[in-house]
């Protein structure tokens, strides 16, 4: 059901099952699998390809070229740039930024209020040929209003603890936490992972 109010551009194609609440904006060349929920004054623009069981919030922003896989969530008010590829199974809180060339993938968890960055030097002379965004791997969890600095890799299986400011790449399987943060433990000393 597409609701009378939305606007959707040419050559866009949703799947089966969709659920496209009032006032939601789909931009040209869009690609939707089955069973999404986009819900009120989301906008998205040109060139995404978007699997099935895709849902957003409210007020969700996902700009141009992106590729987001299949069961993917985004919380309300979250901003997704141009340029990003987003895995399978993929759940992104209320309220978080995801800039261009960030790569996140299948099996993550990211918090309320987190911010990734692309930019070492925001206003140097050729900044928009160094972005570089963040690299998220596999079953890593974010926790809420941690920042991650640009071109930092979050190796597969890491907690990264509420607050927390990533300044450099992390190792695998672990605990980091503090501004900046640091690798506290090995997740299988979390009695909760056990």
């Amino acid at each position: 059901m597409v609701h009378e109010t939305a606007i959707i551009g040419r050559n866009v194609v949703i799947g089966k099952n969709a659920e496209i609440q009032p006032f939601v904006i789909i931009g040209d060349d869009v690609i939707i699998g089955n069973n999404c929920v986009i819900r009120s004054h989301t906008v998205i623009y040109k060139n995404n390809i978007i699997g099935k069981n895709f849902k957003t919030g409210h007020s969700v922003v996902i700009r141009d070229n992106n590729k987001i896989g299949n069961n993917v969530s985004i919380g309300s008010g979250t901003k997704i740039e141009y340029n990003v590829i987003i895995f399978h199974n993929v759940k992104i809180h209320s309220n978080c930024f995801i800039p261009e060339y960030t790569r996140i993938y299948s099996n993550v968890w990211i918090g309320p209020g987190c911010v990734f960055t692309n930019a070492k030097y925001p206003r140097s002379k050729n900044v928009k040929e160094l972005l570089h965004g963040p690299t998220i791997f596999r079953n890593v969890i974010i926790s809420a209003n941690v920042t991650i600095l640009p071109g930092v890799s979050i190796k597969g299986d890491t907690l990264i603890g509420a607050g927390s400011v990533v300044v450099k790449n992390t190792d695998d399987s672990s605990v980091y936490v503090g501004n900046p943060a640091k690798k506290t433990k090995s997740i299988k000393e979390l009695k909760e992972y056990g």
